[in-house]
């Protein structure tokens, strides 16, 4: 099983919060932790922001897909 350094609940945030929280929380992991962010909808375009601002940075694991929770492993390199 694995550990999560944090959890995020993402519909707790305000839509403008959502984004910079993750991305802080990311921020703060260790190379080698995970974090996991719980959404009521498939987080994607989060994954592409990575993709553009984290290059290389992070793995991203589907843990569960819908249809009214999605829960994703993101991890640091």
């Amino acid at each position: 099983m694995q550990t999560f350094a944090k959890v995020i609940h993402v519909p707790d945030y305000s839509p403008r919060e959502k984004h910079p929280t993750i991305l802080n929380g990311f921020d703060e992991l260790k190379s080698g932790e995970f974090m996991q962010i719980v959404n009521d909808h498939d987080p994607r375009p989060l994954q592409y922001q990575l993709m553009i601002e984290r290059t290389d940075q992070f793995t991203w694991e589907y843990l569960e897909e819908g249809p009214d929770t999605w829960r994703v492993a993101i991890g640091k390199r």
